[in-house]
């Protein structure tokens, strides 16, 4: 009876072990691997933070004095249109048919800067490519100033190369006359402050 029961269980663990075996090697596979792997790159939540600090840095010294401001106050910039073969053939009374609003990680508005009309929006996108956790995102700043030096050193060649659509595709019309609302305002309250020799301060747009 005995030897009965021990050969019965010597079978059942024979048995067992050709079903476990292969298991705990796949498990044993899978933890060396794991301790081979190369360290991925920790993620540090001020680093985007710090990125756009320098990003600001970066673009308030290359843009304007009135422009910064804009980006400082409003959170864009407005960069006026060339003299002809823009997106309209309208005069404002800076002499430019029309101008464009960039907006950080957002399409570039074209309007007509004396009826506030809004023409076009223009899709660009300028990724990072040496980004860490794979994201290709350029900080606000970064993507506001790639935007601006593309418009002002070649308006042409971006609006040529951009992917147009009318307003509304992906802005708000709402919004964007309300910004430029915005805007107005503030050119007033910066000529007032310039009057007073206070450029420098910053201008609440809030209604």
């Amino acid at each position: 009876m005995l030897l009965a029961l021990a050969a019965t269980t010597i079978v059942a663990l024979a048995l067992l072990s050709h079903l476990i075996a292969p298991r705990i090697e796949q498990l044993w596979t899978r933890h060396r691997a794991r301790r081979r792997r190369v360290p991925s790159v920790v993620y540090d939540p001020g680093r985007e933070l710090r990125a756009e600090q320098r990003a600001r840095t970066l673009l308030r010294s290359c843009v304007n004095e009135e422009e910064w401001a804009m980006y400082r106050d409003l959170g864009f910039i407005r960069v006026w249109g060339s003299q002809a073969g823009g997106p309209d053939d309208g005069r404002d009374a800076h002499g430019a048919p029309y101008a464009y609003l960039i907006y950080p990680h957002r399409p570039i508005v074209a309007y007509v800067p004396q009826t506030h009309r809004l023409l076009n929006e223009y899709c660009v996108a300028f990724p990072d490519d040496a980004a860490p956790y794979g994201s290709a995102r350029l900080p606000d700043s970064d993507d506001v100033l790639a935007k601006w030096m593309a418009l002002t050193g070649d308006e042409r060649r971006l609006i040529a190369t951009a992917n147009m659509h009318l307003p509304g595709r992906q802005l708000d019309p709402v919004q964007v006359s309300r910004d430029l609302w915005r805007l107005s305002r503030w050119e007033r309250a910066r000529m007032r402050n310039d009057a007073f020799g206070d450029s420098s301060k910053p201008i609440d747009t809030a209604p």
